[in-house]
């Protein structure tokens, strides 16, 4: 008798991250994520927009560092667990890789393609909400992240 691969019955799955910021979740595939590095000041310039933080140093290289929640119309928070992960870009610009403030240290999650979308108000952003277990997680649109990056000059 012949056993079939291990592939077909199954669902497909793929390992996620949860990043915590002050007033929502995101969830992105942990292979977004190059690394978490903890909070550095960074070289702000007053000709930035609000959630465009300034730039941080990254293993010899210069990145922009942005506030997610500040990009979506919300007030900026840096609390004392503030941490920087930092951003594989997808390849619509120039950018090899770009830097977002959380409030803490993500937390790994499984993804299967039977997520549970849940209806709320999303922002330009955002691309949708699911339900993560206990937790309702906001998808990241992070090609109009790397666009935003780009229009701002950064």
């Amino acid at each position: 008798m012949l056993e079939q691969p291990a592939r077909f019955g199954r669902r497909s799955s793929l390992t996620g991250l949860l990043l915590p910021l002050s007033d929502r979740c995101l969830v992105l595939p942990n292979v977004a994520v190059a690394e978490l590095i903890g909070y550095q000041a960074c070289r702000p310039a007053p000709e930035l927009p609000p959630w465009l933080l300034g730039w941080i140093d990254w293993r010899s290289q210069r990145l922009p560092l942005l506030a997610f929640e500040a990009a979506c119309g919300s007030e900026l928070q840096v609390g004392e667990r503030a941490r920087i992960v930092v951003l594989n870009a997808l390849g619509g610009t120039p950018r090899r890789f770009f830097a977002m403030l959380v409030q803490g240290i993500p937390r790994s999650c499984k993804l299967d393609s039977q997520l549970n979308y849940v209806d709320v108000p999303l922002h330009a952003l955002e691309l949708a909400a699911v339900q993560v277990g206990e937790q309702v997680a906001r998808v990241p649109d992070l090609v109009s992240l790397e666009q935003l990056l780009q229009t701002a000059g950064a």
